[in-house]
């Protein structure tokens, strides 16, 4: 299922950005421009994260984290400003905050921490799973397939691991990216499609119609267990 954020900002300009590099993440946004309203949404809706500027009209986001904490939501929270000093980052991770991100940023890296913040309350892959005539087993880094045994790569591997245990969920390339190779060490996109290639090829999945692993244009990636 794709995650559901909330952006609480302020900034026409800034949010209108976050909205389209979240979505082109394969993320679905609310924006929120207002403190209260932002609380409000908060704490009736089932978010995956927030990511809270601080300076809003209404209520600012300090006092937005310290209730949502005190009304026992322990959905993660990224703190957004422009407030560089050590005790208005202490101040917010104290409050409850999971990450403190300060303006101007890196639109990668802030991505990055969203992954990484989602990514820590993901399930595990599961080590052995059976497709048909196929069995995966991520413990022992092999694919069999018909009698025959194949080896994995690590990166392989991994991609099979995000796969897995994220069935039916749109996985961005940028997903991929930062979760089997490290966002601080970024190949490009096509990195990330040649593996799933090889990957497909090893699972005998290959073709204009593959059963398992299906292209979403524009998107990514989207593991199906159950083949057509």
């Amino acid at each position: 299922m794709t995650e559901r954020l909330l952006l609480v900002e302020d900034d026409e300009s800034l949010g209108a950005v976050l909205v389209d590099a979240l979505e082109r993440e394969g993320y679905r946004p609310c924006w929120v421009r207002e403190g209260r309203a932002a609380l409000e949404s908060a704490l009736s809706e089932p978010y995956d994260l927030v990511v809270l500027d601080l300076m809003l009209p209404g209520m600012d986001g300090y006092e937005i984290c310290r209730r949502l904490r005190a009304a026992g939501r322990d959905v993660p929270i990224l703190m957004l400003t422009a407030r560089a000093r050590e005790e208005d980052r202490v101040m917010g991770l104290d409050l409850g905050a999971d990450d403190y991100v300060v303006k101007p940023f890196s639109l990668k890296e802030l991505l990055a921490r969203i992954r990484a913040r989602l990514r820590s309350r993901k399930p595990i892959a599961p080590q052995l799973v059976e497709l048909d005539e196929v069995i995966i087993d991520l413990g022992s880094m092999q694919i069999r397939r018909d009698g025959e045994v194949t080896a994995l790569t690590k990166l392989e591997a991994g991609v099979l691991a995000l796969f897995l245990a994220n069935p039916g969920q749109v996985l961005s390339r940028g997903r991929f990216l930062d979760e089997v190779w490290g966002y601080h060490r970024h190949p490009t996109t096509r990195t990330v499609d040649m593996h799933v290639a090889r990957v497909r090829d090893k699972l005998g999945d290959g073709g204009p119609k593959p059963r398992w692993i299906r292209t979403v244009h524009g998107m990514g990636y989207r593991f199906d267990r159950e083949a057509p």
